[in-house]
């Protein structure tokens, strides 16, 4: 019998104090000393005046998998939030046009490092743990405004050194030549949140950041797919991971992408969706920065393929996804999905009974509160000029 997202809740906070408990001495201090992952952090309560700090664990050696969403795939609720709530994060309260000065810069050689940096941070006050796990936010582990604080930077890594010294480079150019060279996302993200890249560089919040990143990349792996040879094919590619169900479909026409979600709330279903055609999104999109979770992850794919496509994509989020642990399980969910040996069907109908049958929330509901039948019937010649 599944558990419901009340009592996952309840597991994962009744752990989270058994550790608190244990480790009391280490988290009631007004100084701690560890291994950042590394690991930075940008708010956004307060903006344009926000809290910026390192995060680490109270502990030494590879704390790396901590702060590390690439590497989280197969990995259970419990143990990501645990990851979360094990970093304790520092904050100083500082405006957005603040990109250089002491304490900046050395978040900036953080931010850089090759590997875990060991690390000493004195708070005014003793941290504050959190002691109760809302299931709206991703969680944190303790917070504390930071007195001062010390790291011990290693090596840095050579293409994001190469990016933060060169002034006259865009901040978008900066993270397609980092993506480009094998960087990671959420090491790329969290440079760009601390203000390391651009002609006029400012602090980033970093749910923010994670959005900026993910759009700038998707957008412009677009620029060559709108080039490429329409798919002949209907496939659909299905992933689950963490009580969220991923089915994605691709089909012959030119680009077309809409993203859907749906949500069970107690006794009745949330739905939320958005799309683009070849001209793009020109407003945020309503489920965040999901959809652009999502647009990278199958614009990689058809990037590698060398075709662009029709794409719908249903995420069904259960009730076992009881805390939100940030958008990188879309898109590393999705990109796990775009692995897998599709199925394959005989028209968009087949298609869409195939990626919605293995789903609670039917065909129906699905096609009934998103847009694209409605965006294949009405496009024209004219949309493509």
């Amino acid at each position: 019998m599944s558990r419901s997202g009340s009592d996952i809740r309840k597991g994962i906070e009744q752990n989270w104090h058994e550790y608190l408990s244990k480790y009391a001495n280490l988290f009631s201090s007004k100084e701690i000393q560890g291994s950042s992952p590394p690991s930075v952090f940008v708010g956004s309560y307060g903006y344009p005046k926000v809290g910026i700090g390192p995060m680490l664990p109270p502990i030494h050696g590879d704390t790396s998998l901590l702060d590390a969403p690439e590497r989280w795939l197969g990995k259970n609720l419990e143990e990501i939030v645990n990851y979360r709530l094990n970093l304790v994060r520092g904050i100083q309260k500082t405006g957005i046009e603040e990109t250089s000065g002491r304490f900046i810069e050395s978040l900036h050689e953080l931010a850089m490092s090759s590997g875990t940096i060991d690390s000493e941070i004195k708070f005014l006050k003793n941290p504050v743990p959190l002691l109760s796990i809302d299931g709206q936010n991703a969680p944190f582990g303790p917070i504390g405004e930071i007195k001062c604080a010390k790291f011990f930077p290693n090596s840095s890594i050579k293409p994001i050194e190469n990016a933060y010294y060169d002034a006259d480079l865009k901040a978008e150019d900066a993270v397609m030549k980092l993506y480009n060279s094998g960087i990671e996302i959420s090491k790329i993200q969290k440079c760009f949140s601390i203000g390391m890249f651009g002609k006029n560089r400012k602090l980033v919040p970093t749910k923010w950041s994670i959005t900026a990143t993910d759009q700038i990349i998707s957008n412009d792996l677009m620029h060559d797919i709108l080039e490429f040879d329409i798919i002949d094919r209907y496939n659909i590619f299905n992933f689950d991971h963490l009580g969220n169900l991923f089915s994605v479909i691709l089909f012959p026409h030119r680009w077309l992408f809409e993203m859907q979600e749906a949500w069970h709330d107690k006794n009745s279903i949330g739905f939320g969706s958005d799309y683009e055609t070849a001209k793009g999104i020109d407003h945020p999109p309503s489920i965040a920065g999901a959809y652009f979770a999502g647009k990278l992850a199958v614009t990689e794919y058809l990037q590698k393929i060398k075709k662009q496509s029709g794409v719908m994509i249903f995420r069904e989020i259960q009730p076992e996804y009881a805390i939100p642990v940030g958008v990188w399980q879309v898109r590393e969910g999705i990109r796990e999905a775009m692995k897998k040996h599709p199925k394959e069907a005989n028209s968009l109908n087949e298609a869409i009974n195939l990626a919605t049958k293995r789903m609670n929330i039917s065909k129906n509901e699905w096609l009934a509160n998103g847009s694209m039948l409605k965006l294949v019937e009405q496009t024209s010649m004219s949309d493509f000029f």
